[in-house]
């Protein structure tokens, strides 16, 4: 019987790594049009008895624009040219931080939140943190920096239904990803940290805020070929 169970368990670890590890080849070069994030909220939206709703358009790196890119990086990890996936700088910082703090302050990388968007589950566990590790490690690996930041920008949720660079631009300014000017990508980018309670389109004063500081980080944000 153990060996039966040590023989499955092989199998099923085989299979997991095999079809993860091509999953991460086959979207290196292939746009992702649905994520599992999008599916979990359609599906949150039927259970409220609400009709569902999903905005996403893919664009391509070169329909982005480069002020949108900078809004990122300064709002979300400045460092992102420079780290593996993980910046065990901010990682030690949040861990001091989070000592005296009532709500934790996350550390994620834009490659972990990446991994976390386009292939696992949006509730954070250890169990996903370190599918999120394991996942971070092989897009890093197999993808470009560029890759992984158009993916992000492609991917992330920028509303209620709304997720990516293009369906946000044309939802909340009339205007496409490639066109975004520096303020509206800074609007968009101060809503990252949660976009369902934060509205790019009617900014309150704090996000207001957060923007104007977005916009001065990104004078020192330089991109990347």
């Amino acid at each position: 019987m153990y060996k039966v169970i040590v023989r499955y368990v092989k199998l099923l670890a085989i299979i997991f790594f095999s079809t993860s590890i091509l999953a991460v080849i086959v979207y290196r070069f292939v746009p992702v049009y649905i994520t599992p994030l999008m599916v979990i909220r359609t599906v949150q939206q039927l259970g409220e008895g609400e009709k569902p709703t999903m905005h996403h358009n893919w664009v391509s790196d070169e329909h982005i624009s480069a002020n949108l890119k900078k809004a990122v990086i300064a709002s979300e990890d400045q460092r992102f040219y420079n780290h593996w996936g993980f910046d065990v700088g901010q990682i030690k910082k949040a861990v001091q931080e989070n000592g005296n703090r009532k709500k934790p302050r996350g550390a994620s990388t834009i490659s972990q939140q990446t991994a976390k968007n386009v292939f696992l589950w949006p509730k954070s566990s250890w169990i996903r943190k370190g599918f999120e590790s394991y996942f971070t490690v092989l897009i890093e690996f197999f993808w470009t920096k560029n890759r992984i930041l158009e993916v992000y920008l492609n991917s992330m949720e920028t509303g209620d239904g709304i997720y990516g660079a293009e369906a946000v631009a044309r939802a909340h300014f009339d205007n496409t990803a490639e066109n975004l000017t520096k303020k509206q990508a800074a609007l968009i980018a101060a809503t990252l940290p949660n976009p369902i309670r934060f509205n790019s389109a009617h900014p309150s004063s704090y996000i207001r805020r957060r923007q104007a500081q977005i916009q001065r980080q990104m004078r020192s944000i330089s991109l990347k070929e």
